[in-house]
């Protein structure tokens, strides 16, 4: 069973190595939701996530004969890059196997810190069977990315650096993925003040964690299928189960397109680039997933390792969906002037034209018939009715897309 001591201790072999992230009062999202919400922001932490806190912890609780031997991991990516930092500073060698579709950010993220990347599996699970068999072959250490007492005691720490900043807040939700980062900083939290609620927030695409929970004792998922890779977990381990049962309050889960809804809100009113996983506390404070009315919460933002192409797909569907941007296919006679007079339109109407592809040769239109696929910078919902109608009311065949 791990104590406060042991989080205490962690605490001091991570002194001096890791950043004390910023605690901040999100006033947009308080106003939005009419409750007091701070943001503990493990995003800005080194090797951007707080995964480094439990990694360098373990490396540095290992003897100098096990360092010597080489250290072993299997991780979504940001476990893998903290460890590679905890045994690029202890001068030991680590291999780290990583799922095959890990986001090329996080591969190069550890491969930055020398340590042996291997890409294996469709998923975390597969990652980390091909590792377990690589750590007995190859006499190794392998460290588990949640799993381990020194590593949930790392993970802790974030609940003390939490409470040695504002001690009187009421909630805090934390993102849950394998349960490291929930249970250490529960059991810091709980034992340091009773009366603070612990909410553990999953993805609907990995629900393992809180089908466990629920039906209290662990059950493993078929699949997992999420934007939030560091949180994809398929498989309970019931130690960790555990420790989710008797420290936290409630379980909750977003979808992704929630999740995606809280990245573009900390990126646009916050400043801050965050990865689903991290994401999830605020998208289950943005869609009210558990009652905090007039309540202090802390929302833990575990990560900010997000792949920049997942990035730019999650900015272009929220500039649809809150109609800032429009993509249409409008059918036009093919005759000279034909695009002059549609684009006209869109002149008007004061859209800007940002992109546009003109298609003659398809199978699907009438001799003499051209489609032009057109993507319009828009001014809101109003903006975007008076386009239609204006389309309308010049005869034009149109449809969203």
């Amino acid at each position: 069973m791990i104590t406060l001591n042991d989080i205490k201790k962690a605490k001091a072999n991570l002194k001096e190595i890791i950043q004390n992230t910023p605690l901040t009062f999100a006033p947009n999202l308080s106003k939005e939701v009419q409750a007091d919400i701070y943001l503990k922001k493990e995003n800005l932490q080194i090797t951007g996530s707080f995964k480094i806190r439990g990694a360098f912890n373990k490396v540095a609780s290992l003897s100098q004969e096990q360092r010597d031997a080489g250290v072993v991991a299997a991780s979504a990516g940001n476990h893998a890059q903290g460890l590679a930092f905890a045994a690029l500073h202890f001068g030991c060698n680590a291999t780290i196997f990583m799922p095959e579709a890990t986001p090329l950010t996080k591969v190069r993220g550890v491969q930055a810190y020398h340590a042996n990347v291997v890409l294996k599996g469709e998923n975390y699970d597969e990652a980390y069977a091909a590792a377990m068999q690589y750590t007995k072959e190859n006499n190794k250490v392998f460290v588990h990315p949640f799993a381990d007492n020194e590593v949930i005691a790392g993970q802790g720490t974030i609940a003390l650096d939490i409470l040695e900043e504002m001690n009187d807040f009421d909630i805090l939700v934390v993102p849950i993925g394998g349960g490291g980062l929930i249970s250490g900083t529960a059991i810091a939290a709980k034992t340091l003040n009773p009366n603070i609620k612990i909410i553990g927030v999953v993805a609907s695409g990995a629900r393992a964690m809180l089908e466990s929970y629920e039906a209290k004792k662990a059950i493993d998922s078929v699949a997992v299928k999420t934007i939030a890779d560091g949180i994809a977990v398929r498989d309970v381990t019931p130690k960790m189960l555990n420790y989710v049962m008797e420290y936290v309050d409630k379980i909750v889960e977003v979808s992704d397109n929630e999740t995606a809804n809280a990245i573009l809100f900390l990126l646009e009113k916050q400043k801050l680039v965050v990865e689903g996983a991290g994401a999830v506390s605020v998208a289950a404070i943005m869609h009210k997933k558990f009652d905090f009315k007039n309540k202090k919460v802390v929302a833990v933002l575990s990560g900010g390792n997000i792949d920049v192409t997942m990035l730019s797909l999650i900015i272009e569907k929220g500039l649809v969906k809150s109609n800032r941007k429009m993509n249409l296919i409008v059918t036009l006679i093919d005759k000279p002037g034909s695009l002059k007079n549609l684009t006209t339109i869109f002149q008007e109407c004061d859209a800007n034209i940002v992109q546009i592809d003109y298609d003659r040769n398809s199978v699907k239109l009438d001799f003499g018939e051209a489609n032009v696929t057109i993507a319009l910078e828009t001014k809101g919902e109003a903006h975007q009715c008076n386009i239609r109608e204006q389309l309308g009311l010049n005869g034009y065949k149109f449809k969203e897309i």
